[in-house]
């Protein structure tokens, strides 16, 4: 079970994203090969909106669970899915041994009417996940967002949701990507007060490229600090020196985040194992 491995000193686990087109999935087990060569503890599958791409996500999970001999996490979402759905993805996790999955309620798909959504069977993860853990032998784990869920009126209503996971069967949270560790200390701080005690993975996603801002970083709902800001103004139209500065600036977050007791990271690492090598080894040299 993964939430042994937080036990120890430290965890270090990675997120990876299905291929969009069943012809890319040679190159996607070359990067999971690559990504298993660097020993995680546990590497989580990302899922299309809706569950768009479920069948993807378990096909990767199932690689990274019984060919890679490493711990796979299979993202859920319920947003668009109704409970018969999700108990027709679990049995197909179960056939692949695959027996943990990050709960999360999901972006909702463009096309979903409004209607559509305000009678969807789940209106947050919390709710999935007290369904799964009737229901299923699944092992969960839960989102936490160190500045606020967008949607949240309040850090504190965002506080309360997030113990409602932990009351509902998160043996393990995740946190979004940030890039101001002063944020995490804060958040962590205010969670414990919360009563929330469940191991905490620390989300980092080195930002190699300028277009990241504009993409990843704005769904997020992530600050961007003056340090990371300068960093992009000075390199962003060079993209081996933007490449390196991104990398190097990931690093020195992680390292400050050891530094001050924070032991266990989750690298998002956008299907790049070079990326993940290389702050691997600095980390853990």
């Amino acid at each position: 079970m993964i939430k042994n491995i937080f036990e120890k000193k430290r965890s270090l686990s990675f997120e990876v994203f299905p291929p969009k087109k069943d012809g890319e999935f040679e190159k996607a087990y070359e990067v999971l090969d690559a990504l298993g060569a660097l020993s995680p503890d546990f590497i989580s599958v990302t899922y299309g909106a809706g569950g768009s791409r479920s069948g993807q996500t378990i096909e990767i999970a199932s690689y990274i669970q019984n060919k890679l001999g490493i711990d796979a996490v299979a993202h859920m979402t319920c947003v668009g899915s109704r409970k018969e759905q999700l108990l027709a993805v679990y049995e197909e996790l179960k056939k692949h041994n695959v027996n943990h999955v990050l709960a999360l309620r999901g972006d909702r798909p463009r096309d979903m009417t409004d209607e559509q959504f305000a009678s969807r069977d789940f209106a947050h993860a919390s709710d999935m996940m007290a369904f799964l853990k009737e229901k299923t032998n699944l092992r969960l784990a839960g989102a936490c967002y160190p500045e606020k869920h967008f949607e949240a009126f309040s850090m504190e209503s965002d506080l309360n949701n997030l113990k409602k996971k932990q009351e509902a069967g998160a043996e393990f949270l995740i946190s979004q990507l940030f890039f101001d560790n002063d944020f995490y200390y804060g958040f962590l701080e205010k969670a414990e007060k919360k009563g929330i005690t469940v191991p905490i993975c620390a989300g980092i996603m080195p930002i190699t490229s300028a277009k990241q801002i504009g993409t990843t970083i704005t769904l997020a709902g992530s600050s961007v600090p003056k340090a990371l800001a300068d960093i992009i103004a000075s390199y962003g139209e060079n993209p081996e020196e933007m490449r390196k500065a991104g990398i190097d600036y990931a690093i020195r977050q992680i390292r400050d985040l050891q530094e001050n007791g924070i032991s266990d990271i989750h690298l998002y690492t956008m299907n790049k194992p070079k990326t993940a090598r290389e702050i691997t080894e600095a980390i853990y040299r």
